[in-house]
């Protein structure tokens, strides 16, 4: 829908994990409650904000890239402004500004809230503006938001994020972490619900430690227990946690409450005690296999999916190896893997023995071939198995030739579904089918659909959402957001 002559227009665009998703969404809603209204999908608006990324390679090249792209643009639209915002802009702060003097705006991870303040600040100054603020000012979650989604949504349970992990910058960029207090969880779980939102996932740099700061260590296994209460909810899901803290009670409410998801993404980053060790991460091999191990006795059929980071300082052949062999006996369904590269500030980009491209690459790519044969292998297991499906909006028709349709399993496996003639599908919807055919990244059901139920939030789908801000315009950029560095 074209936006009023007299209103102003914004888009959003993102890069990186699911917080920085869950940022925009916030940012887009902060936008619309200062009068902004979203561009025409594609479009760029009156006013560009980029949310950024310091963790993924190259995070630097791909902002400088855009904003270069942008300036051309400015230059040829009167009144246009640039925002960046994210962990980049924490980190560069007036860097930015050296490289790119025609951005308007730069601010910070922990002031999201000041953006429609600062966009009219520099157009009054007829001035760039800059604020990054040390600490939290507001909770992302008290601020507006736009979701994506009206059937799906994330929530905050705490930002930020007290682990010291040698390759990792998010800590110094999100601060320490806070935690919201359960209540104002729930509240917020209720609500989404209350919109006809039926599948939430719980966010946090690291959910396990969730309740340190208000000291109590039980706290998220009870809050895991207490969204099982929320009726209405039929699936929950929580990224990321962290080996370290992954406790037997968080096992016991994932296989007891009957909407947690049967998925688990645990960071591993190495299969290497040495690597570890010299990565500050405080588990080891064997405790990792361990907390795989009572899972699967809990819970069977969960899906468990990783992070690998490939070519550490000081990697040797014989640590690579204990990655290899770790992961074929983890039996991984999916796995997040990345090549190190040195991110400037973090203890890592000191430490001696950086391993060449060349050997990286290499090992990268045995890696890969790996986890691709043990996925196939997994989601071979599925084949002839029914599953429940809830319908994607963003993941959309899968083949306009066969008409599939693309939704996620509960495990969080990723099916692509055939749809019968004259049947009305939407987004939000939920269908049983059957598996007939595996791929290493997929899984599809070409046979009849066992069942098919409307759902409020599938009726909303293509409406705006009742007493909230409508879904958001949120352009990611590269890959789909990874999960949090835990």
């Amino acid at each position: 829908m074209t936006a009023p002559a007299d209103q102003r227009t914004y888009s959003v665009r993102t890069f990186g994990c699911q917080m920085n998703v869950h940022d925009s969404e916030r940012l887009s809603g902060l936008l619309e409650s200062a009068g902004y209204v979203r561009a025409d999908e594609g479009a760029y608006g009156d006013v560009v904000v980029i949310n950024t990324c310091a963790v993924r390679e190259n995070a630097d090249n791909k902002l400088y890239g855009n904003l270069g792209h942008l300036a051309s643009v400015k230059a040829k639209r009167a009144g246009m402004q640039i925002a960046v915002g994210g962990c980049l802009a924490q980190k560069d702060r007036g860097l930015i500004l050296e490289k790119a003097p025609w951005v308007d705006v730069v601010f910070g991870t922990h002031n999201l809230g000041s953006l429609p303040a600062l966009l009219a600040r520099a157009r009054h100054n007829e001035s760039a503006q800059i604020e990054i603020a040390e600490s939290l000012e507001a909770f992302p979650s008290s601020l507006p938001t736009r979701r994506d989604s009206a059937y799906s949504a994330w929530v905050s349970i705490s930002v930020g994020c007290n682990n010291s992990c040698t390759f990792c910058i998010v800590p110094s960029l999100r601060g320490k972490e806070v935690d919201r207090r359960p209540g104002d969880i729930l509240a917020e779980v209720q609500a989404l619900v209350s919109e006809g939102v039926l599948e939430i996932t719980l966010l946090g740099q690291n959910v396990n430690s969730y309740g340190a700061d208000f000291g109590d260590r039980g706290a998220f296994a009870a809050l895991l227990r207490a969204c099982g209460g929320v009726r209405g909810l039929e699936r929950v899901r929580f990224t990321s946690p962290h080996p370290r803290d992954f406790t037997d009670d968080v096992i016991e409410a994932m296989a007891t409450t009957a909407n947690v998801c049967p998925q688990l993404h645990m960071p591993l980053q190495s299969g290497s005690d040495d690597v570890l060790r010299r990565m500050r991460r405080s588990y080891r091999r064997e405790r990792y296999l361990g907390i795989l191990e009572r899972v699967r006795a809990a819970i069977p059929h969960a899906a468990i999916t990783t992070d690998v980071i490939v070519g550490f300082p000081g990697e040797t052949e014989a640590d690579f190896a204990d990655t290899l062999t770790l992961m074929a006996e983890a039996r991984f369904a999916g796995a997040y893997t990345f090549q190190y590269s040195i991110r400037a500030g973090t203890p890592a980009a000191a430490l001696s023995g950086q391993v060449t491209k060349d050997v990286v690459q290499e090992r990268y790519e045995r890696l890969v071939d790996l986890q691709r044969r043990i996925s196939h292998e997994e989601n071979q297991t599925l084949v002839g198995r029914a599953v429940e499906v809830l319908v994607a909006t963003a993941e959309g028709t899968k083949d306009s030739a066969t008409g599939r349709r693309t939704g996620r399993a509960r495990d969080g496996r990723l099916v692509h579904f055939a749809v019968p003639a004259g049947a009305e599908i939407g987004p939000g919807d939920v269908v049983t089918t059957r598996v007939t055919y595996a791929a290493p990244h997929h899984v599809v059901a070409d046979g009849p659909l066992l069942d098919h139920r409307r759902t409020g939030a599938g009726a909303r789908s293509s409406e705006t959402p009742k007493d909230t801000v409508p879904a958001a315009s949120v352009v990611s950029l590269g890959m789909p957001a990874l999960p949090l560095r835990s």
